[in-house]
This record gives structure tokens, sequence and C-alpha cells, in this order.
């Protein structure tokens, strides 16, 4: 896995470590809560839903429907599925293996 080296900083990284450190849902709420907006935080997990979605061969407007997410997004979603760094697929095949999605 390819890390992007116009975002790896030690700022980044530490926050990366951080995220690492939590150990529930509980405490994941608690942090995101306080260092994200209420919008940024349900922007990134519209997008992870968008992925989840994309990933079960959904179309575009069953996704607009059920998560409200524009086309664009749904768009930036798919290219980063079918290019990006395969972060998404990572989560999404764990998630899987979990037997939480």
């Amino acid at each position: 896995m390819a890390v992007n080296d116009k975002i790896r900083d030690e700022s980044t990284d530490r926050l990366f470590e951080a995220v690492l450190l939590l150990k529930n849902v509980d405490e994941c709420y608690a942090f995101f809560e306080d260092i994200c907006t209420v919008s940024e935080l349900k922007a990134i997990a519209q997008r992870l839903e968008v992925a989840k979605m994309l990933d079960q061969n959904r179309t575009y407007e069953e996704i607009v429907e059920i998560t409200g997410a524009s086309t664009a997004t749904i768009s930036r979603v798919k290219r980063c599925l079918l290019y990006g760094a395969d972060g998404y697929r990572l989560v999404l095949e764990r998630l899987k293996k979990s037997g939480k999605r």
C-alpha cells in the first residue's frame, strides 16, 4: 500500500497514531466529536457508506436516495475505489470479515 507523500508529515502521522490508540466506538465518538465538526464527521461517514454501496454494485440513483450524497461525491468515492490507495477496499474487506457490515 503506497503512502501519498503529499499528505504524509509528522502531524498527520501523529493524528493516525492517535486514532490507532482508540479502543472502542465510544472513544472514537469522543475523539472525533472533538476533532471534527459535525458536518465533517457526517461527510466522512457518508463517504464510507457510499463506498460500501458502490462495492455492492448499487446504482448512483439508489445511493443518492439512501445516503443523500451528491453524484459528485459518489463519483469521487468511485474514483478512489478504482484508482486510489486502496484504503476503502482495506476497510470494506475488514468490515465484511468482522461481520459488522
